[in-house]
C-alpha cells in the first residue's frame, strides 16, 4: 500500500469568485449583474468619448482662432501693399488712375478665384456611399411609407 496522498490544493483547487457566484446565484441574478456591468461600461465609454471630444474641440477652437487672426493679418498686408502700389503708381500718374488700376487688378484676382471656387464646388459629390446604402433600406424600415 502506498501512503502517498495528493496535496489538497491539487486535488481540490480553490474556486474563483466567479465560480462561487455561478454556483450560488440564479441565472436571472447573473444576467442582471451582466446588464448592470454592461450599462456601467457603456456609460464610462460615453463619458470618455465626451472628454476626448471636449479636448479636441478646445484644441481645434484655438487653432481656428489662430488661423482667423492670420487671415486678418494677411488681409491688412494685402491692403497696405495695395495702398503702396497705388501710391507708387500715383507718383508716375494721377493718384485716381493709380487707384483704378489697383482695383482692376484685385477685380481680376477675384474673378479668377471665383471661377476656380465654383468649379471645385461642382466637383463635390456629397455623400454617395450614404445615399447608396439608404436606398438599400427595406421599405418596411422607413417610417411613414407604405409597402406596395
Amino acid at each position: 500500500m502506498s501512503d502517498y496522498q495528493q496535496p489538497p490544493s491539487v486535488a481540490n483547487p480553490p474556486q474563483s469568485e466567479a465560480q462561487d457566484r455561478a454556483a450560488t446565484n440564479s441565472v436571472g441574478e447573473l444576467f442582471g449583474e451582466l446588464t448592470r456591468d454592461l450599462s456601467t461600461l457603456v456609460r464610462q465609454e460615453v463619458e470618455l468619448a465626451k472628454a476626448e471630444v471636449r479636448e479636441s474641440a478646445t484644441s481645434a477652437g484655438k487653432g481656428a482662432g489662430m488661423l482667423a487672426g492670420a487671415g486678418v493679418a494677411g488681409h491688412f498686408v494685402l491692403l497696405f501693399l495695395s495702398l503702396g502700389l497705388m501710391w507708387a503708381l500715383g507718383s508716375v500718374m494721377h493718384l485716381g488712375w493709380a487707384a483704378v488700376i489697383v482695383a482692376v487688378l484685385w477685380g481680376i484676382a477675384a474673378a479668377v478665384l471665383s471661377a476656380v471656387g465654383k468649379k471645385k464646388l461642382k466637383e463635390v459629390k456629397g455623400l454617395p456611399q450614404t445615399a447608396a446604402t439608404v436606398k438599400k433600406i427595406p421599405p418596411t424600415m422607413k417610417p411613414g411609407e407604405e409597402t406596395p
